[in-house]
């Protein structure tokens, strides 16, 4: 088991086998042997390991929470198959200007030395040997113990749920089908104190979810609707969170290539986030009643598999023209959004791996936000944007939704033409929503960020855990 632990000792003196150094703007003055890194023409950039006076430096381009964060976790991912302990003193350096920078940006350390940790190798034979145990912090007093270690709790909570929702994502199909992440949801909920209720495929039924029956036909496993809540004393908000759950997509009868069908695990990773999300909340205490809604489902092809040409109703009534079934996200998340409408909340936030037309917009590392309520768009975005996840508002266009028109139904669900499509899909979730909730609900696409296969920032190959930290801080901000 790994630990981050506070000392309140000074740096010289607490004992580890290698102490981690941040060098920031190229600052050589801060190593313990200046001459020694010169000597090797290190010059600030990247990590170097000082191996005569045992210290990792690493280099930090300039004083940002966010680079901070990416560094420690550097820092420890060169380490941990090398060291047993590490330190690090208080970032008390001249850039720090007052205690709330001091928090804020230690906070983003103590994340990053934990993600540093990250692996996930379950289905692994071989596993990395980890010999880091321990990093310590150097506090040399008791004068900011107590803010620190709120931030160092908070950050170990953050960082254990965005694992949890990199786990459950990463989990081959074969293995995390929809009454998996049903009954892993069901033993989070048990375990954290949520009420968690599962449903199947008569309720789908029963309750008009045409679309969402639709998607799942041809699979083998049954779709499963999730719904958690969290509900404290003195709740200030009820904010419900939907998220996309398809375990797998191989695009139904419009078929994906093989190229595009690798990876598609991650289509559940809006369900994931959300799940994530709300026991992260309750065990931030937040005062929020909050609800998770998990539309679990599979897209496969049998004879039982819906077709374009098909008309499906949905659950608001709508009629959809059915025009390529590998746009099936959509079709599962309107008929979740109007359960979500139905439990009549303050906010609605859907979080779905949606469009690889937002992939093209705003690159691999970047979720787009949608809505009618600029503010609350504005809002989610500079929540997400302090939590280290980048976004980009997206804008409505009432002429891309024109393109949505169907001779046959209500609404297509897809357009004619292939430009704009990360937009054209959120306006066609809003087609969905009530009137009563058009500036209470906001769409992100985390399409890009949810799953790449290269180590980038804080994540290593795979699953980033995208939706979480953002929603997070998202909640915790409207709160305070």
């Amino acid at each position: 088991m790994f630990s981050l632990k506070l000392e309140k000792a000074s740096f010289e003196a607490v004992k580890a086998d290698i102490a981690i150094i941040f060098l920031i703007e190229k600052d050589l003055s801060a190593a313990l042997d200046p001459h020694l890194l010169q000597t090797h023409n290190y010059e600030g950039e990247g990590v170097f390991w000082d191996q005569k006076n045992q210290a990792l430096y690493v280099g930090v381009a300039q004083s940002d929470v966010h680079l901070f964060r990416e560094a420690a976790f550097n820092a420890v991912h060169t380490l941990k198959k090398c060291v047993k302990s590490a330190k690090i003193g208080l970032y008390t350096a001249k850039h720090s200007v007052h205690k709330h920078a001091l928090e804020e940006t230690m906070e983003a350390i103590f994340a990053g030395l934990q993600f540093g940790m990250y692996e996930f190798e379950t289905y692994k034979e071989k596993k990395s040997k980890v010999h880091l145990k321990e990093v310590l912090v150097a506090l040399g007093g008791e004068q900011h113990l107590k803010s620190l270690q709120k931030a160092l709790d908070k950050s170990k909570i953050m960082v254990e749920h965005v694992n949890l929702a990199r786990d459950l994502v990463n989990t081959p199909p074969n293995v995390a089908n929809a009454p998996y992440v049903a009954q892993k949801a069901k033993d989070l909920a048990e375990k954290n104190g949520l009420e968690c209720f599962i449903h199947g495929e008569d309720y789908l039924k029963e309750k008009g979810m045409n679309a969402y029956l639709a998607v799942n036909a041809a699979s083998a496993n049954p779709p499963r609707l999730v719904h958690l809540v969290y509900k404290p004393k003195n709740a200030k908000k009820k904010i419900v969170l939907v998220g996309k759950g398809l375990t797998y997509d191989c695009g139904g009868l419009s078929i994906k290539t093989a190229e595009y069908m690798l990876t598609m695990k991650a289509d559940k990773g809006g369900a994931c986030a959300v799940l994530a999300t709300i026991n992260a909340l309750a065990h931030l205490h937040a005062e929020a009643e909050v609800h998770a809604i998990l539309g679990l489902a599979e897209n496969m092809i049998s004879g039982n598999s819906y077709r374009p040409d098909d008309i499906l109703i949905s659950k608001e009534g709508k009629s959809i023209e059915v025009r390529n079934t590998d746009a099936e996200g959509r079709l599962v998340l309107v008929d979740c959004l109007s359960f979500a409408q139905d439990l009549e909340p303050d906010l609605i936030v859907d979080f779905a791996t949606l469009t690889g037309a937002c992939v093209v917009g705003l690159g691999s590392y970047t979720s787009g936000i949608m809505g009618n309520n600029e503010a609350l768009k504005t809002q989610f975005e500079e929540s997400a944007l302090k939590s280290g996840e980048l976004v980009a508002k997206l804008p409505f266009n009432r002429h891309l939704r024109k393109l949505l028109d169907s001779k046959m139904a209500d609404i297509a669900n897809i357009t004619p033409v292939r430009y704009g499509g990360a937009v054209t899909a959120g306006l066609f979730l809003n087609e969905f929503i009530r009137e009563a909730y058009k500036d209470k609900w906001l769409h992100i696409d985390i399409a890009g960020p949810a799953y790449i296969e290269k180590e980038w920032d804080v994540n290593v190959a795979g699953a980033s855990g995208a939706g979480v930290r953002a929603c997070v801080q998202f909640v915790l901000d409207i709160l305070a």
